[in-house]
């Protein structure tokens, strides 16, 4: 089976991955850190907003079972994309609303898609979230891991 990554950012990572992780065609899931300069940061070297990494879900998945196309829609409809640098609560560039593409392909359709969306009127600010080429995935802590999950929760606040 031939398998692709998708990488997106929405908020605090525990409810992006619960988004994710029992969607027929998503093999895997694991949360982490992308998108910054320090090599191997630690979850409390992001949460000072020094270090430019984004709280992630890397999602592998069998594109013969759900398009990425399936997943852009997911990462949409489960945040609000107009929040700069924040979901909810949660406030700092690690929340902000972002895509890393991991081939051509992703980054047209993660661009049409923002488009369209933005051009379809539902929301009354303009789309922030940014398209950006995947870069080094750093996996965070093991307790982060399927967090929602391990402690009996269905979700958390990411819209």
């Amino acid at each position: 089976m031939a398998t692709e990554k998708a990488t997106f950012g929405a908020g605090c990572f525990w409810g992006v991955e619960a988004a994710f992780q029992h969607v027929h065609g998503v093999i895997s899931t694991a949360v982490g850190y992308s998108g910054g300069h320090l090599k191997n940061p630690t979850y409390q070297d992001v949460c000072t907003d020094q270090t430019g990494h984004a709280e992630v879900v890397e999602v592998t998945f069998d594109p013969a079972q759900i398009t990425y196309a399936k997943l852009l829609k997911i990462f949409w409809e489960n945040h609000d994309p107009t929040q700069f640098n924040r979901q909810g609560p949660d406030y700092g560039k690690q929340y902000r609303s972002a895509i890393f593409f991991h081939s051509s392909e992703q980054e047209s359709a993660a661009r049409a898609s923002k488009e369209a969306l933005d051009k379809s009127g539902k929301y009354s600010r303009k789309i922030v979230t940014e398209i950006t080429p995947a870069s080094e995935f750093w996996r965070a802590e093991e307790y982060h891991q399927q967090y929602l999950e391990k402690r009996g929760m269905a979700s958390c606040h990411i819209k």
